[in-house]
């Protein structure tokens, strides 16, 4: 069943759950949904075998969510008070997150503005490039989504995005804003500050995320979790990264 919530600014915000436990909210990464990210991988049936109650949302320009069409509608806060706003709703005490890329993305900013929501937090998909936002590409990115004709996409990861989100049946529009949203970055520094334990998990094989160590070094208590032989894409429904994670957060309990 779906459910609709209202995010930052009155944004409908679609979202849906699935088992009985602890909470965990899952924050899919760009261009996907909740159901590619998540269900499609398998990820609703382990979590809830593992005892978990699965809070999964379509972030605001995905899924079934609402898509607005400007850049500034997608600023970080806003989407990081999306979910404040969905963990509200169905989470009565603090709850675990897990986020993909992006997803790990709004996941930093969550801990951030909202800590008194975050239990345990896990960062996959992201890693040493986190620290090092090339806006170039992503405006390359962006130009390749608004692009009459994909066939004049030069740049590689320009024409993976395009192809990706053409799949996914996304708003390109709304695609192309979502990728030029203002974001902070935080420091090394700043994330010694966290207090909450992470996990960090990346493909040994992808290029976007970069290698887990340095992100997970910035937290007090990050730990890095390499997945063999995965990129960007293949690492989300990986076995070794499923168990690492289950592990993870039943590792207080």
């Amino acid at each position: 069943m779906t459910y609709h919530v209202a995010g930052a600014g009155g944004i409908d915000i679609a979202c849906e759950t699935a088992g009985e436990g602890r909470p965990v909210l899952l924050i899919h990464g760009f261009g996907a949904s909740r159901a590619i990210t998540w269900r499609n991988t398998g990820w609703y049936d382990v979590l809830a075998k593992a005892g978990f109650r699965v809070i999964a949302m379509d972030c605001r320009g995905h899924g079934e969510s609402e898509k607005p069409h400007r850049p500034q509608d997608y600023e970080d806060g806003l989407m990081a008070e999306d979910c404040a706003a969905v963990l509200r709703e169905f989470a009565a005490t603090p709850a675990d997150v897990m986020g993909y890329s992006m997803g790990a993305q709004i996941a930093i900013r969550l801990m951030h503005d909202s800590p008194g929501l975050v239990q345990r937090c896990v960062l996959a998909g992201a890693g040493e490039t986190y620290f090092h936002r090339a806006t170039a590409i992503d405006e390359a990115i962006a130009e390749g989504l608004e692009a009459l004709d994909p066939a004049a996409i030069t740049l590689p990861i320009a024409r993976e995005f395009r192809t990706f989100c053409e799949r996914a049946g996304n708003d390109m529009a709304a695609m192309a804003a979502c990728m030029r949203r203002p974001r902070r970055i935080f420091s090394a520094e700043e994330l010694a500050g966290f207090p909450q334990a992470v996990l960090v998990v990346c493909g040994a094989e992808d290029s976007i995320s970069g290698p887990p160590e340095p992100l997970a070094r910035a937290f007090p208590h990050g730990k890095p979790v390499v997945v063999p032989r995965r990129n960007h894409h293949s690492t989300v429904g990986d076995r070794v990264y499923k168990d690492a994670v289950v592990n993870f957060l039943n590792d207080s309990y």
